[in-house]
């Protein structure tokens, strides 16, 4: 340390000489180099969601995760497969090995996706289907709270006039919202009631069903025009579910009344 102060102070003008040269290219750099907030990053990894009420873990693994495993191995570049069940939900994750086209990749996946839901169980809903990149990490929150409105209201108004205003942002993408209540129309059927018309809480899913549906609207031709003539199949308040028809027929007619309640109320909250 000692020489290297002593050679210092023995030649000044060198070092005022190197001290100049490093501040000229250090100008230089901070001048030329490119500033990104968002730099590229290309991180080979694709994540499938597939959720389905009512299944346990095991349900999912065993009828869901296991097919879409199978499939996702015909897929190019596949370094490793990864799946998480919770109740409800299967998550699967798959990586990449690096230089892989994932434009390609994620072609080849929802082809495969495709594939696999024609052995799902009854009722599967398509999976969502998400490339991970540094764009879709969260960069803010937004969090609702109030005093008088609930859950539910919360979340509607989140979904319906808050979450647009942030889609209308260049370059923003604006998540779901989370953490409230989806607005349900829940009916709760009584096992007791049900046993005495001898019906099952199929027969119950598939009355509601039939009598609350769109139906394509006629037309109805009167000298030379012609009126719209819309069939009134949609239930429009909760209370109108309870004049639903559960058996016709011979017999006394049963309606849903008879074995439920309807509430307007909200799912149950499982976790935020």
């Amino acid at each position: 340390m000692y020489e290297l102060i002593r050679s210092a102070l023995q030649r000044p003008l060198t070092v005022v000489v190197a001290m100049l040269a490093i501040l000229f290219f250090a100008f230089a750099a901070v001048r030329d180099i490119a500033v990104d907030i968002f730099p590229s990053m290309d991180v080979p990894a694709i994540y499938v969601a597939e959720p389905y009420g009512g299944l346990s873990p095991e349900q999912l693994d065993g009828f869901m995760a296991n097919q879409f495993q199978n499939n996702f191995l015909f897929v190019s570049g596949v370094k490793k497969i990864e799946t998480k069940s919770i109740q409800g939900l299967t998550l699967i994750k798959l990586s990449f090995y690096p230089g892989t086209d994932m434009a390609q990749a994620a072609a080849e996946v929802a082809t495969q996706v495709s594939r696999a839901t024609a052995f799902m169980p009854t009722g599967t809903l398509p999976p969502q289907v998400v490339r991970f990149d540094a764009s879709s990490l969260p960069v803010g929150q937004l969090v609702l709270e109030s005093d008088k409105s609930s859950l539910t209201q919360l979340q509607d108004l989140a979904a319906s006039r808050i979450r647009p205003m942030f889609t209308t942002i260049p370059g923003v993408t604006s998540t779901a919202p989370f953490g409230g209540n989806i607005r349900t129309i829940v009916v709760k059927a009584d096992p007791a009631k049900l046993r005495g018309y001898q019906l099952t809480p199929d027969d119950v899913v598939k009355a509601i069903v039939s009598s609350n549906q769109p139906s394509a609207a006629g037309n109805v031709k009167m000298g030379d025009v012609a009126y719209m003539a819309p069939v009134n199949s949609l239930i429009e308040h909760p209370a109108d579910f309870l004049d639903v028809p559960l058996r016709t027929g011979a017999g006394p007619g049963v309606y849903l009344r008879d074995v439920a309640t309807v509430e307007d109320a909200a799912d149950v909250t499982t976790g935020y």
